[in-house]
């Protein structure tokens, strides 16, 4: 513990970031798969399937899929910007997710590993996971540098919120033709 003390204070406050930004990233996945682990009747799988479905049958247009998937996840993804209650939240939306994964393996009759890998090889997941782990380390950030009364923090998330705008943009277009287009 000491030796990571020193580490941790012998670094640029960049690393720092990164390496914030890192842990959060695998800590998000390792999140999502405990949400797939979480038991699930054949009913909670079928109302949890029929709330996705939903979404999908509101939004049958590559314009209209779009702009619901893009706003869901970028008002998911500000909310985790919001100090300490964001990582919060962001640990609760991502758990959910993988409660949702395991719901849709049971109603599509896969195997709930083979579900998740089959996201986790998409650019979608991984852009939607950067952009999450962002919102929620800059959370972090954020909280730290309001306790000291560093205020050109707000430069660095607004910077990050315009990043992760734009990453969640691009999976919404990916994501909306993937659904479209192969049926996913």
């Amino acid at each position: 513990m000491k030796n990571f003390l020193t580490f941790w204070k012998t670094v640029s406050i960049k690393r720092k970031r990164a390496y914030s930004f890192v842990f959060i990233l695998l800590l998000s996945v390792l999140v999502t798969v405990a949400g797939t682990l979480m038991p699930l009747s054949e009913e909670d799988a079928a109302l949890l399937s029929d709330n996705v479905n939903t979404i999908l049958s509101e939004n049958d247009t590559f314009a209209s899929l779009t702009s619901a998937i893009f706003v869901n996840n970028f008002v998911l993804c500000l909310l985790m910007f919001i100090p300490v209650f964001g990582a919060m939240f962001g640990v609760f939306v991502l758990f959910s997710t993988g409660v949702g994964i395991h719901a849709l393996s049971i109603v599509q009759g896969l195997p709930v590993s083979v579900a998740l890998l089959s996201l986790m090889i998409t650019p979608i997941f991984w852009i939607e996971f950067v952009s999450y782990s962002l919102g929620m380390s800059e959370s972090i950030w954020s909280f730290r540098r309001f306790t000291q009364r560093r205020w050109a923090y707000i430069a660095w998330t607004a910077l990050f919120i315009g990043i992760t705008a734009l990453l969640l943009a691009v999976g919404a277009i990916v994501e909306a033709w993937l659904i479209l287009s192969v049926g996913a």
